[in-house]
């Protein structure tokens, strides 16, 4: 069985997403944050500033003599400089202070209030460098703070969305197996931990989606299996009864389509077999370009075997020339010859020059009662590419199909190769494969 294939892309994995998404929110209130507490300081301070002022510009008016109008403590009389604004609310007969923004970034604080002779006493200082230092140092700490969130929003994100990335890499790699008929991987078991989140309703719903796919999986095979047994009996004796038919034309058409039945009848005998996941290889070591040469010459004469390179492999020979003899009587039956073997190391391929494998094949891999496109087809049931799929997943070999000369564009197809790769260390008698010392 083959997955659909996704199309191609940039591929960012959930982590690195969450990563993103929390150190951007991190950055984002890091700095509104920043925002807030230095705005709210440096008008804390400027506000103490002019608390202070206009406490010096209080203490400095007892002082003031109004005989002379002498101005003591650092205030002035009537300065010409006093901003206006502030000049207005002393006009009014109100004290009050006011701060003038200069081009340096470092503001004047002004305080002035009316004396009972109709001057102006004002007191006019800089914001102190003191508290210039205290906003330099706090926007210091407000600039390594926010890094510092951002860097642990990063490491949080990595942490969660690495853990939860994980969770579905391991349910997804489960979901494939079972997608492989390996009926025995359950994808709860597979994530593991024992936190329950989104991911583990996610395993148990494919879980419960996997059994009832089994279950009527296994019930269709079984009926399959159960309709062909009943069948058997029957073509049996129709065949036998077909062979007492007197000589002639009517007698070998009625023989040709009894034994075709039967044909029909043990191929899907055969496929229930490898649908149930219950066949088991019994291995020998045979030298591979050799035993094909040989069962091929005794089978296709007119088939010419190119041994590339000689290896000696642990497999069933009974299932392997089962799997390349229905290669070659597909490429008999849909291709044209001549048709090439050739066995290099452990891969067999086997190819011909006709019109080549269609779309679904290639996409899909080989389905039971589907012979493909009208170009390929005419003859079969399509039951001859799926046995040797099946069989070959006994021996623990990968099938692929693809057609040669098919360019870029819509060029034309030169032929269709089957390709059989056999596995370094064969199946074991459990179906599994022997772990690597």
């Amino acid at each position: 069985m083959r997955l659909p294939v996704l199309p191609r892309g940039l591929r960012i994995g959930l982590r690195w997403k969450l990563s993103a998404a929390i150190a951007l929110v991190s950055a984002l209130v890091a700095l509104v944050l920043s925002i807030v507490v230095h705005n709210a300081a440096w008008v804390t301070m400027l506000d103490n500033a002019r608390d202070v002022q206009d406490e010096r510009l209080q203490i400095a008016a007892r002082y003031y003599d109004t005989s002379s109008g002498a101005a003591r403590l650092g205030t002035r009389v009537d300065d010409p400089d006093i901003p206006q604004e502030l000049l207005r609310k002393v006009k009014a007969g109100r004290r009050a202070t006011f701060v003038q923004d200069n081009a340096d970034g470092v503001p004047d604080i002004w305080a002035a209030m009316p004396m009972r002779d109709g001057r102006t006493l004002s007191l006019h200082t800089r914001f102190t460098d003191r508290s210039a230092n205290v906003m330099a140092d706090l926007d210091q700490a407000l600039l390594i703070g926010s890094i510092a969130v951002i860097f642990g929003g990063c490491a949080l994100g990595v942490l969660v969305g690495g853990q939860l990335s994980g969770r579905l890499r391991k349910a997804a790699s489960a979901a494939n197996l079972v997608a492989q008929r390996q009926s025995d991987v359950r994808v709860r078991d597979a994530i593991g931990g024992v936190v329950r989140d989104e991911t583990d309703d996610l395993a148990h719903a494919v879980d419960a989606m996997a059994d009832a796919l089994k279950q009527r999986y296994e019930a269709e095979r079984r009926v399959t299996a159960d309709i062909a047994h009943e069948l058997r009996t029957p073509v049996t004796g129709l065949l036998t009864a077909a062979e007492l038919l007197p000589p002639g034309r009517p007698s070998e058409l009625v023989r040709d389509r009894a034994q075709a039945m039967r044909t029909l009848v043990e191929d899907v005998l055969e496929v229930a077999r490898l649908d149930g996941a219950s066949e088991r290889a019994e291995l020998q070591d045979i030298n591979l370009g050799e035993f094909i040469s040989r069962r091929v010459a005794s089978t296709h004469p007119d088939i010419e075997v190119r041994v590339v390179h000689e290896s000696e492999v642990t497999t069933d020979p009974r299932r392997l020339e089962r799997v390349v003899g229905n290669l070659i009587a597909n490429a008999a039956k849909h291709g044209k010859p001549p048709i090439q073997i050739s066995v290099e190391g452990r891969v067999i391929r086997v190819r011909d020059h006709g019109p080549g494998f269609p779309a679904d094949l290639l996409a899909e891999g080989p389905s039971r009662f589907r012979t493909g496109s009208s170009d390929r087809a005419g003859h079969g049931h399509g039951l001859g590419l799926t046995i040797a799929a099946g069989q070959a997943r006994v021996l623990g070999a990968r099938l692929t199909f693809r057609n040669v000369g098919l360019g870029v564009g819509s060029g034309p197809v030169e032929g269709a190769v089957a390709v059989l790769w056999l596995p370094e260390h064969a199946p074991t008698n459990t179906g599994s494969f022997p772990m690597l010392p």
